[in-house]
């Protein structure tokens, strides 16, 4: 990535009133004269500046979506070849070790500010770094910007905050996983993939009254659209519910059941995105690399979170003989790690992805990976794709590209309409503000 995380704030001089003479009513001393014709194609310095904090925020997303999408293929045929040819299924451990490796998320990040900062010693450094983490929290909590007002600050309790909002998003999250995984033995894998990728109509739907977004035609259709990519890719060459043997594979009770649990799940994953937006992001005008950063700090929190409560049912599905609690060998351990820390970094980046862009554009961009994993298969076993891969694929694709510009120009919108915006990139900026 070519930018730093914190770039400090080169735009300062046309939002906080100082540079420019114009805005306060004050004309410069000597004013050059010009046609109509040339100031008639002339852009107002505000416009130009929400116009360069728009692209810089779609620049990061867009990387975090190029690493998201990379490293979820790599979870996908490691956990694949792991459970179908090394015979490790033990689902409920592989959920806790992969939502338990988001703990390393947050010293990760620690490390990469570190090294863009090697002049500032380490004391200096995670004071500052603390200090600006806990303003971005009071941002979070109190929704404004302005965090250094006393009547935000004495309001404001960002820990007890951040500890309530961890458990619930937390609880919405490993629900919504464990659903797939009770799915997966009752219903079809065709029934499995449509459903819970369904979720991306959910994240629109709780989009509009969580995050007040209003209903747009263009919006509504790129999800129809993807939706109907998903569905074609699901249905498109499938042979109803039967095997290879031609046995059928799971009973019409079963499978009815089996998709009511995944539609819960479906439901639940669109509902954490949403409660994820609106409750541990920034608000609107942060920059980008402290939302980076917060978002990076929050998936250490539900890491944290899982690591020291989810681990109650482990043994009770030992002792009740529906799990049993058995480490894999040393080869499949190692592979084990490499694909909970894939998902680690899947799962950050996707953070990151809904903290600079909105749920619903990022759960598209989710359904990306079914063409892409379709694609990677495609190299490894040499069985080429499917017309409905390939259809519903460009489906998705389409569908993604027309809600990225979609969201592009609500991005721009927002920057121009912004009254205060927060320009502060660094750590230790934000530490000499205060």
């Amino acid at each position: 990535m070519s930018e730093r995380l914190y770039d400090g704030s080169e735009q300062q001089r046309l939002y906080d009133g100082r540079g420019s003479e114009e805005e306060q009513g004050n004309p410069p001393p000597s004013r050059p004269t010009f046609s109509r014709g040339s100031t008639m194609h002339s852009r107002n310095p505000r416009e130009i500046a929400a116009e360069n904090a728009a692209k810089k925020k779609y620049s990061f997303a867009a990387f975090f979506l190029v690493v998201s999408l990379i490293t979820f293929c790599i979870q996908t045929e490691l956990s694949a070849y792991i459970q179908h040819d090394l015979g490790w299924g033990k689902a409920y451990c592989m959920m806790y070790f992969t939502h338990g490796s988001w703990v390393v998320l947050w010293p990760a990040t620690v490390v990469v500010l570190k090294l863009q900062n090697r002049t500032v010693p380490w004391k200096v450094f995670l004071r500052k770094h603390f200090e600006s983490l806990r303003a971005t929290a009071t941002m979070v909590e109190t929704r404004s910007l302005d965090v250094h007002k006393p009547s935000v600050a004495h309001k404001a309790d960002p820990l007890r905050y951040m500890a309530r909002y961890t458990a619930i998003i937390t609880t919405a999250l490993t629900v919504a996983g464990l659903s797939w995984y009770v799915a997966v033995a009752l219903t079809t894998p065709s029934d499995l993939t449509a459903i819970y990728n369904c979720s991306a109509f959910f994240a629109y739907v709780f989009s509009v009254p969580l995050l007040k977004e209003p209903l747009r035609l263009d919006k509504s259709v790129a999800v129809i659209i993807a939706i109907g990519g998903v569905l074609v890719v699901a249905y498109g060459d499938s042979k109803g519910s039967t095997g290879e043997d031609g046995k059928v594979d799971t009973t019409a009770g079963g499978r009815f059941i089996g998709n009511i649990v995944i539609g819960i799940g479906s439901v639940l994953y669109g509902l954490y995105e949403v409660l994820y937006k609106r409750y541990a992001c920034p608000p609107e005008g942060c920059s980008p690399g402290r939302g980076v950063v917060f978002a990076t700090t929050f998936g250490s929190l539900i890491g944290i979170f899982t690591l020291l409560v989810l681990w109650i049912p482990l043994p009770i599905l030992h002792w009740l003989d529906i799990e049993r609690f058995e480490l894999p060998d040393a080869r499949t351990g190692w592979l084990v790690l490499c694909a909970v820390l894939a998902n680690a970094t899947f799962s950050g980046s996707f953070l990151v992805l809904i903290s600079l862009t909105s749920p619903v554009l990022s759960s598209v961009a989710a359904l990306l990976t079914i063409f892409l994993v379709a694609i990677v298969d495609w190299f490894i076993t040499g069985e080429p794709l499917s017309w409905a891969a390939i259809i519903g694929g460009t489906m998705i694709i389409v569908a993604f590209v027309g809600l990225s510009w979609s969201t592009y120009r609500e991005m721009k919108e927002h920057e121009a309409q912004k009254l205060s915006v927060d320009l502060s990139d660094s750590d230790l900026e934000d530490g000499e503000d205060s």
